[in-house]
């Protein structure tokens, strides 16, 4: 399988004046639009790959720092956030790594909040520093939360994650309640040997919690094929069992990300199935991703991705927004999961999933 890496200099189908880039006013530019008509609204925006966690799925050796990782600054993200917003996106979510690692967060959030076109902010964590920083985080214009939390009971969330926080995260989704804060989501990897005996624990949770659960497939990657043959739950065969408990599919926002949600009329909460092994799962796509080197990633399995870092030193925004368009174009139909493929996602920490 051919793995590359661009840089704009020597990618090959680029050739012009500004670094082989062919470049065209965006000042009245539609969104975002690949070959395959796919608007692209929805940026996946992570600002460190270092995560302090261990979860057995992504990094069940610990964080280990490889080559170069120089992480964006706070000029090279707002330069990013102003380009994809002049290119139509209207959601940035804040991804890691862990992302709350990173002192300077409130004010990344911020700057993401504050760029003219942005409507939504969203950060998903791991929720470890969440009960010192949640009010912080809210005061700075956050509008949406995702927390992983892989277990309910604290014994299990320490085997899978290494950490016991469990009871930590609880109180940080508690005192966001109390500032009247409701956007929260929950992910929850499951996993047979770990978790999946929790299925019908976690629907009661939400029968009076006001959020939405998503249930995210154990995803192949480079270095857990083992690990995935022993664990992987299809997102199909949940989706039957709560069809056959009354929940009902509920149509996806505009600017959601991939879960195919559901609602009980006894529940307060909803539950999410985010299912990439599923027919069709590509065909919705809405979202692009950079990661903290500053490079561009078109798909989270793709086996090339693209160096921005020569635009975004140049604070450039309308040169980088042209090349979005670009860029664009290129991205391919489907991932090849199916096929073992996993591309340069080596863990899911290198581009926060």
């Amino acid at each position: 399988m051919l793995i590359e890496s661009y840089t704009l200099e020597d990618r090959p189908e680029q050739s012009d004046s500004h670094n082989g880039l062919e470049l065209f006013d965006t000042t009245e530019s539609t969104t975002l639009t690949d070959s395959y008509k796919r608007r692209f609204t929805y940026l996946r925006l992570s600002i460190t790959d270092v995560c302090n966690f261990r979860c057995n799925y992504c990094l069940p050796d610990g964080y280990c720092h490889e080559g170069d990782k120089a992480h964006l600054s706070l000029d090279e993200i707002r330069t990013v956030a102003a380009a994809f917003a002049k290119a139509g996106t209207r959601k940035i979510r804040i991804t890691g790594g862990e992302p709350t690692l990173r002192k300077d967060l409130p004010e990344i959030i911020r700057i993401c909040k504050q760029t003219p076109g942005i409507e939504k902010v969203a950060l998903t964590t791991n929720g470890y520093k969440l009960t010192k920083q949640i009010d912080e985080l809210l005061d700075c214009g956050l509008d949406a939360l995702n927390i992983s939390m892989d277990s309910l009971r604290p014994e299990t969330f320490q085997l899978i994650t290494g950490h016991d926080k469990l009871d930590e995260i609880k109180q940080a989704m508690a005192m966001a309640f109390e500032r009247g804060f409701t956007n929260i989501k929950i992910n929850a990897v499951l996993m047979k040997e770990y978790n999946l005996g929790e299925l019908q624990a976690f629907l009661d949770f939400v029968r009076d919690t006001p959020i939405s659960l998503r249930f995210i497939e154990v995803m192949q990657t480079g270095d857990n094929q083992q690990f995935f043959n022993a664990q992987h739950v299809s997102g199909e065969v949940i989706q039957e069992q709560l069809i056959a408990q009354g929940w009902q599919p509920v149509m996806r926002d505009a600017d959601a990300g991939p879960a195919k949600e559901f609602t009980h009329p006894d529940h307060q909460g909803r539950i999410g199935l985010i299912m990439p092994y599923s027919k069709n799962f590509c065909a919705s796509c809405n979202r692009l991703r950079v990661a903290s080197n500053g490079k561009l990633h078109l798909c989270l399995f793709g086996d090339s991705n693209i160096d921005l870092r020569p635009l975004l030193g140049q604070r450039d925004s309308d040169q980088l927004a042209a090349y979005l368009h670009q860029a664009v174009a290129g991205k391919k139909e489907s991932h090849l999961l199916h096929d073992q493929e996993t591309g340069l996602t080596r863990n899911l920490a290198m581009l926060g999933g």
